[in-house]
């Protein structure tokens, strides 16, 4: 096996986190869509792909190194936000989740002194970098719209596409 038995645990804890990720920019979606804020709705339905995608490359480097996959049981997530910018709230803290979860990881490689799984780490820790800055961004327009003004965000994401950083900018 290339890595320790701490650092597959690891992965695999982390791969549960992934995918909670990607449930709970499922369930913000599906909020935005039952809003009828399509480009809202799609921003979050792309933003769950990029978190499965996400896990999906743990799940490799677990199955690559040796190790085996075990997928821990993931909790529920919210299904009801207060409005628009709560929903954004909700994810931005995700993100910022996600991060902290990231870092951890990175400790973990450096304890074991595995420099694969460094190097494999480092896409991720500039990725939640591009992640926690676009959501930010997001909930600042969606912040200074506010909740009568959602349409005029709804066009701003049409003209501009997602905050620069996230799932499907350029």
């Amino acid at each position: 096996m290339v890595s320790s038995q701490d650092l597959i645990a690891a992965f695999n804890r982390h791969v549960g986190n992934e995918m909670e990720a990607s449930m709970l920019y499922v369930s913000i979606a599906a909020y935005f869509d039952s809003e009828d804020l399509e480009q809202l709705a799609g921003f979050f339905y792309r933003q769950s792909e990029e978190e499965r995608d996400h896990a999906m490359r743990f799940v490799k480097y677990v199955v690559d190194a040796g190790g085996r996959v075990e997928i821990p049981q993931l909790p529920a997530p919210p299904s009801e936000f207060a409005d628009a910018a709560a929903a954004v709230e909700v994810a931005l803290a995700s993100e910022q989740k996600v991060t902290r979860q990231i870092y951890e990881l990175v400790e973990v490689a450096q304890k074991d002194r595995d420099h694969i799984a460094q190097r494999f780490l480092d896409w991720f820790v500039n990725e939640q970098f591009e992640e926690v800055s676009s959501m930010n961004a997001l909930l600042s327009v969606v912040r200074r719209a506010g909740e009568a003004n959602l349409l005029q965000v709804e066009d701003y994401l049409a003209r501009t596409g997602p905050p620069e950083g996230a799932a499907g900018a350029e």
